[in-house]
């Protein structure tokens, strides 16, 4: 057949060494991915979790070690993390240990057994039985001198992640950082991420947000009672659970408004008000309580804390759809009360948390929401319920908040709780 000039014909011969470079190349790339695997499957690690029950034979037991609000219960637990941390660090598990936690102290006769579960790292391909004996004989060397925990291990058994999280799950102040054992916190930033603040809800009013609200146990929610000065209509009402208000996780109707029989919109005394669900929520890993504080808690001026919030980012902007969060610090009352502050104005059962060089603070939109603290266990608690401010985030004009502890006791007579 004529060919016109210049026109390659539509047989080529292959190059040799091509073909040959090809074929190395993806021998070369299987045997790479093939030897990766084989080394992540023997020598590679995976999480190991333990549930163990320990018997405190030195502690007597007594009614506050039945609430983990109580500052009994959160020494004595965090003792026996301690404890047990100190032990395996001491060990030749030291590299494979991650975290301890007790989940719950319970009583034995006189004496404290402390549930806990712990997190450990050991290679994928570790024979379990021999992985289990290795734990148990560490703990079998937990320290018993003089001044210290005398405790006892009385059962060691393997778990699942899945097995741990539904245990953690069910305890108040609970972050994703503590649900996975992890040794590491997550904080920073502004913007929220599902599940950082699980106990943070949206009060929306003809499904509009209004207010913030703190999620306390299955069926009662803790808010400010300014929320519902001209809004006491419980049908208006929902509650949503996510950081979402537009795409939540979870939602609920609200049977009854409790409001503080006290609370005086002029001074903002008393802004405290309770909601009872119509129905209970079940807790997942991004919906979950928030630890209620001992009305004896001290909160420390100067400590760090942490406010959240769907409110307005500038006075009188627009609230957002995404939960945001803010690192503040707790002021003194009488810092707060300075005549350069609120000159006064500040009561015994007020919180003052911001900078005092302004720029962080709670805004429109945040009021009812929660101002939590972290404890040496990291658990957050509830220290303060957003109340009321000069503008936003201005200099020596903090936010201003309920103060927790000192309604415990209204809390407990109208919710139980």
């Amino acid at each position: 057949m004529y060919r016109p000039s210049g026109v390659p014909s539509a047989s080529r011969s292959v190059n040799p060494s091509i073909v040959c470079f090809v074929v190395i190349a993806v021998v070369a790339i299987l045997a790479v991915t093939t030897g990766l695997l084989v080394y992540f499957l023997a020598f590679g690690q995976k999480d190991y979790f333990y549930s163990s029950s320990l018997e405190i034979l030195n502690v007597q037991y007594t009614d506050e070690l039945s609430s983990p609000i109580t500052q009994k219960y959160r020494l004595l637990s965090e003792k026996i993390e301690s404890a047990i941390t100190k032990t395996f660090e001491e060990s030749n598990l030291r590299s494979q240990f991650i975290r301890a936690h007790v989940v719950g102290l319970r009583q034995s006769g006189s004496n404290v057994i402390g549930d806990t579960v712990m997190k450990f790292k050991f290679a994928r391909n570790s024979n379990e039985p021999s992985v289990k004996r290795k734990i148990q004989s560490v703990l079998q060397q937990m320290p018993n001198n003089p001044g210290n925990l005398t405790m006892n291990a009385i059962d060691l058994k393997q778990i699942t992640h899945k097995d741990t999280e539904d245990i953690l799950t069910k305890e108040c102040g609970v972050r994703p950082d503590l649900i996975s054992l992890s040794a590491e916190r997550i904080i920073g930033g502004t913007k929220a991420k599902e599940g950082d603040w699980p106990w943070q809800v949206s009060l929306q009013w003809d499904n509009l947000h209004h207010c913030g609200g703190v999620f306390i146990s299955k069926e009662w929610i803790l808010t400010a009672a300014h929320c519902f000065k001209s809004r006491s209509d419980t049908l208006q009402w929902t509650v949503t659970f996510g950081i979402s208000t537009i795409f939540p996780k979870e939602k609920r109707r609200i049977r009854t408004i409790l409001i503080h029989n006290n609370y005086n919109p002029e001074t903002h005394e008393n802004d405290i008000a309770l909601l009872q669900l119509d129905r209970e929520v079940t807790f997942t890993r991004n919906i979950r309580t928030v630890c209620l504080p001992d009305a004896s808690q001290n909160i420390l001026p100067g400590s760090p804390a942490y406010v959240t919030g769907w409110g307005s980012q500038r006075y009188s902007g627009s609230q957002v759809p995404d939960l945001q969060q803010a690192r503040v610090k707790i002021i003194s009352n009488n810092v707060c009360n300075k005549p350069s502050s609120y000159n006064g104005a500040i009561l015994p059962g007020m919180l003052c948390a911001g900078l005092s060089q302004g720029g962080v603070d709670a805004c429109q939109g945040d009021s009812g929401g929660p101002l939590v603290q972290e404890d040496a266990r990291q658990l957050w608690f509830l220290v303060g319920i957003v109340s009321w401010g000069y503008q936003c985030a201005l200099p020596d004009k903090p936010g201003v908040y309920t103060l927790v502890t000192a309604y415990r006791e209204w809390i407990h007579e109208q919710a139980g709780i």
